[in-house]
């Protein structure tokens, strides 16, 4: 039995290998999990306990939308950059661990971008600023 279990195990795991994007904003390189199809955006970074500095997840829609975000099942502190068709940061929200609040856009989006709380802080990303390499 066990022997019929393992590649169900190693099937389910490479079902959430995601592409990757070399995202850049304001001169910062971002190697970014691309979350395109409605099972990659549901599960999102689920489960995670840490992202490697300058990773995270770009979660791409399948048109301009106001989608909101929370943590349920989360456990890692995440922030999150909402992104419209054009690649401008439309607003940052900081999301609390294993919360249920919602984080929407102010404005419709195509992309989001999440990465460890406090990240675009630290790199004096704000609302307005570009990002470039979007898919």
């Amino acid at each position: 039995m066990a022997a019929l279990l393992m590649p169900l195990a190693a099937s389910a795991q490479q079902a959430f290998l995601l592409p990757r994007a070399q995202l850049e904003i304001n001169n910062v390189a971002i190697q970014a999990e691309v979350a395109a199809t409605d099972a990659s955006r549901s599960y999102g970074l689920m489960n995670r306990m840490s992202l490697p500095e300058n990773q995270g997840m770009l979660f791409v829609f399948d048109q301009v939308a106001a989608p909101c975000f929370w943590m349920k099942n989360t456990p890692l502190p995440l922030s999150i950059a909402f992104i419209d068709p054009k690649g401008t940061i439309s607003n940052i929200a900081d999301m609390q661990p294993l919360s249920l609040d919602a984080h929407c856009p102010t404005a419709p989006v195509l992309y989001a971008l999440e990465m460890e709380q406090g990240w675009f802080a630290r790199h004096d990303i704000k609302a307005g600023d570009k990002v470039k390499n979007l898919p």
